[in-house]
């Protein structure tokens, strides 16, 4: 059966989901994406599009209006929490193309606007409550309803119903550590970088947005206990402040601008076993929950979902197809998730010997290796998700 007379349900209009509607329906599928939102919109604020994300984006034909929409970053900037800088390295040496940081609500309504150009159609209020598997796979609503479909794929997140029916019910551990993220006004004009405050088991990312008139926030802090895992709670202000209180003047010009804060905890969910089963599959957050300390979450669902579309395209055959994408993907997945996870800790040296030494070391790698600092990543930065399912299946 060939993609033209395959009936696709996707479960969530999240940047997944809308990526992966868009891909099968430009190959001929007849797709529906169900969202349980009154609207498609997206909570939280920044993100950064690493040159593997913008590659899909660039083959979904949606790469003009990222550029048009995103601040495209030059530099990324390391201090010490006090103002001192650590490293700066140049974005432009890495040789893999434009890193982009765009507010997470205009990178919906581009996918969104994508999908629904190419025939996809969008559902709204759609709360789903299961699917059953087999042949011919079913999406089960709470109004009673139910969509049968020849494959139903869940992007819905780290909550997803799609996952547990492959996995059963799995639960998610504390890393000891949360976060805050607000946007506040870009009154110091900062120039397009990213740049990371480092501090005693905590540190500040801040980036511009929107043609430079916002700045993104991000602030993480260590801590013993968390209850709740929620995007959307809220907190005081005053308490990002009072975390902070000892960081450095621009870090406080900052925080002062803050008016609104949203607070949640970090929490890690092992990536998925299965991925797929008859006539169901999962990507994005629903396969491979990752924390946010290497920029990576959208990307790799972009990723998922372009390899998803092109594995069943090439394949012609549902199973294999799901077979091959689970094949390119998880190696991949593992290992950014795992890259991500032990991040922080470097932001975070408490121990002023040990800070300084490895202050000391970065702020050598920067003057005497800068180019070796910067590709360190390039296995990330230069996957290309597009030529991947014509290659051997590898280690990611």
């Amino acid at each position: 059966m060939g993609l033209n007379a395959m009936r696709v349900a996707v479960i969530g209009a999240g940047i997944g989901g809308l990526a992966v509607a868009q891909a099968l329906a430009r190959r001929g599928a007849d797709v529906t994406v169900f969202e349980q939102a009154s609207e498609i919109a997206e909570v939280g604020a920044g993100l950064q599009i690493s040159p593997n994300g913008a590659r899909v984006l660039d083959a979904l034909g949606l790469g003009a209006e990222l550029r048009q929409r995103a601040v495209m970053a030059r530099t990324v900037q390391l201090c010490d929490y006090r103002g001192g800088e650590v490293l700066r390295l140049d974005l432009g040496d890495t040789g893999q193309g434009g890193y982009h940081f765009l507010h997470r609500a205009d990178l919906i309504n581009l996918l969104a606007n994508g999908a629904r150009a190419a025939g996809v159609r969008i559902r709204l209020l759609q709360r789903i409550i299961g699917v059953a598997d087999g042949r011919r796979p079913r999406v089960e609503l709470a109004n009673g309803a139910g969509f049968d479909a020849d494959l139903v794929i869940g992007a819905d997140g780290l909550h997803s119903v799609v996952r547990a029916a492959l996995n059963g019910p799995r639960a998610p551990f504390f890393t000891g550590q949360v976060a805050w993220r607000a946007l506040v006004p870009n009154s110091a004009e900062r120039c397009p970088e990213v740049r990371v405050h480092m501090g005693p088991i905590r540190h500040v990312v801040s980036y511009p947005l929107r043609g430079g008139s916002l700045l993104n926030l991000v602030a993480v802090q260590e801590r013993a206990a968390w209850t709740a895992e929620s995007w959307s709670q809220t907190d005081d202000p005053q308490s990002l402040r009072a975390a902070f209180g000892d960081f450095c003047d621009e870090v406080q010009g900052m925080l002062a601008a803050v008016d609104k804060v949203n607070l949640w905890g970090l929490f890690r969910h092992e990536v998925a076993r299965a991925w797929h089963g008859e006539g169901l599959a999962i990507l994005g957050d629903a396969a491979h929950p990752t924390l946010p300390f290497m920029a990576q979450g959208a990307c790799l669902a972009l990723e998922d979902g372009w390899v998803l579309a092109a594995a069943l395209d090439e394949e012609g055959d549902v199973a294999k197809g799901l077979v091959r994408y689970q094949a390119l993907r998880e190696a991949r997945a593992r290992r950014v998730v795992a890259a991500a996870s032990a991040n922080a800790w470097k932001y975070h040296l408490a121990f002023p010997p040990l800070r300084w030494a490895a202050h000391t070391a970065l702020r050598a790698g920067g003057r005497l290796a800068p180019s070796r600092m910067i590709r360190q990543f390039d296995w990330i930065y230069g996957y290309n998700a597009i030529d991947a399912v014509g290659q051997p299946v590898n280690d990611g």
